[in-house]
């Protein structure tokens, strides 16, 4: 695939035509959703049942165990995602069912925030109606985040992909480069960035590295 360089100063990600484009899934996405397939539509069609979001974490762990359902939350995250751009088409996900099954999902404890960002994080990868839909996910998250231990697991995650050599996804990139440079989101403002010497330094080597030359730069579709 040949596809935008992420570094282009002021690129428009919503104005690129390969954004209007949905990936192939091969997968059963609704397969791990049976069991609450049939309101999570309602809702996401009318917002019925009125207690649906309300309600849904607990039905996010596996049966008769204290232990999250990671395929069910996985499952959840790209099947809302897919009924938004199919119904949204990108457009605004404020105050939408979508995102505030999403934003429900912050309410878990870190491990199940944890694994709720990174199932957001996986859908960042080549231009598409996905990678663009969870690149706002993420970033509307942070922003609306009132916890900053939100805002901080929403850092890490990214983060995590980041220190890895490179390729890296573009989507990733594309949603980070957002993240630091944007000053609607203060990012170096907030106390988790520099809590410790070696952090700060950690996150000032990454920024560097997400703005290297030309010439340093690689980049994956994150389809690997």
């Amino acid at each position: 695939m040949t596809f935008p360089d992420p570094f282009t100063p002021n690129l428009k990600i919503d104005l690129l035509p390969e954004i209007q484009q949905n990936p192939r899934i091969l997968s059963n996405v609704a397969g791990p959703l049976a069991s609450i397939r049939a309101d999570l539509d309602s809702y996401l069609n009318n917002r019925q049942p009125s207690n649906f979001v309300q309600d849904l974490l607990p039905k996010l762990y596996k049966d008769g165990k204290n232990e999250i359902d990671t395929p069910r939350v996985h499952s959840l995250v790209l099947y809302v995602g897919m009924q938004a751009i199919s119904r949204l088409q990108n457009s605004q996900i404020a105050h939408t069912p979508e995102i505030e099954v999403l934003q429900k999902l912050m309410e878990f404890d870190e491990k199940g925030r944890y694994i709720s960002l990174n199932a957001i994080a996986n859908n960042l990868r080549y231009p598409s109606s996905h990678t663009h839909y969870f690149s706002c996910v993420m970033l509307f998250l942070f922003s609306e985040a009132k916890d900053d231990g939100v805002k901080e697991q929403v850092t890490r995650v990214l983060l995590e992909r980041l220190i890895v050599n490179r390729p890296h996804p573009w989507g990733l990139l594309i949603t980070f480069i957002e993240l630091i440079k944007n000053t609607r989101y203060q990012f170096w403002q907030h106390p988790f960035i520099r809590c410790a010497t070696e952090i700060e330094k950690l996150f000032e080597s990454v920024a560097r590295s997400c703005m290297a030359p030309q010439s340093q730069r690689s980049v994956s579709t994150g389809d690997e």
